[in-house]
């Protein structure tokens, strides 16, 4: 691939790298020159085993357009496999820039009805899975002096969704491991920054739709295309945004957002402290005013995607 390309010569990791967002992802970097290793472990919606390898496809796709690509199988949920993971990079390419975790499986159930296993399981792939390939490259990205890492989140977690507690919990759990890997590791050059993509995928194609209230906002959700998420994954890694880090952004076709980070909002005080009642009767009443409902993420976007 020609020379003078955003992220020539630069090596990457994609995690779920070969289905939806993270094949978009995967292919959009090697078109901006960097060299992908593609991991899936070509698993169903729910985590369990396909007998698939969507990975050699991406592979082969990258590699006939003039690119250099890897396929990886490792279980990123594992510490073990997640740190080969990193190593398989460097063995393969020299190097290590970036790492995009984007992996992820679905176990929606509504929460009064959710087992452990259920909760542990999705808790394994996206938040631990993120914190293991992440702390597998830190030590990489911490001696060569740079690194960006993307991180994908969800409004699920940044606002609500029914039946998801345990994707909600670790994807709101991936914007605090983003924020704290951009504190701790600016010092050596590593920005980390998370992006909640729309894309209609496998992952929002189980929600259901039998209501005429859920029928419309899965023809909408159908309108979401996978691909127009990586451009801004691509710039995210670039040199022209060093500067950019633990923030919180979102991509919904050709809308980009920077969504706001938890601050205080509003403030009660009493200088003789307080009392359970005095609380009741006065701070109460005053932090009501800026309270948030019970929104969902479809309660916010109401707009059909641009």
């Amino acid at each position: 691939m020609g020379e003078g390309k955003l992220l020539q010569g630069q090596v990457a990791i994609v995690t779920g790298g070969g289905r939806g967002v993270g094949r978009g992802v995967c292919l959009a970097l090697a078109e901006a020159g960097a060299k992908v290793v593609v991991n899936d472990i070509g698993a169903t919606l729910d985590g369990r085993s396909s007998g698939e390898q969507p990975a050699d496809e991406v592979v082969g796709a990258i590699r006939a357009m003039g690119g250099e690509a890897v396929a990886d199988g490792a279980d990123i949920s594992d510490w073990t496999s997640a740190h080969r993971l990193a190593d398989h990079a460097v063995e393969a390419f020299g190097r290590l820039d970036i790492v995009v975790n984007n992996a992820g499986i679905l176990r929606d159930v509504m929460f009064h009805r959710m087992s452990e296993a259920e909760f542990d399981a999705v808790l394994a792939v996206h938040l631990k899975g993120s914190f293991n390939v992440s702390r597998a490259a830190a030590t990489h990205f911490k001696a060569q002096g740079s690194g960006a890492f993307v991180h994908m989140t969800s409004t699920s977690g940044l606002i609500g969704n029914f039946g998801q507690a345990n994707y909600s919990a670790a994807k709101l759990g991936i914007v605090g491991l983003s924020k704290s890997i951009a504190l701790d590791m600016a010092r050596f050059g590593v920005r980390s920054n998370a992006v909640a993509p729309f894309a209609w995928t496998r992952m929002i194609d189980s929600i259901p739709a039998q209501t005429p209230e859920q029928l419309r906002r899965v023809e909408g959700l159908k309108k979401l295309v996978p691909e127009k998420v990586a451009p801004f994954v691509v710039a995210l890694c670039a040199e022209g945004a060093r500067d950019v880090s633990g923030q919180v952004f979102g991509v919904r076709n050709n809308e980009i957002y920077l969504f706001s980070q938890p601050r205080p909002v509003r403030n009660a005080h009493r200088s003789e402290g307080w009392t359970p009642q005095s609380i009741l009767d006065s701070a109460l009443p005053m932090l009501r005013p800026g309270f948030y409902g019970l929104d969902r993420s479809a309660d916010v976007f109401t707009w059909d995607p641009v």
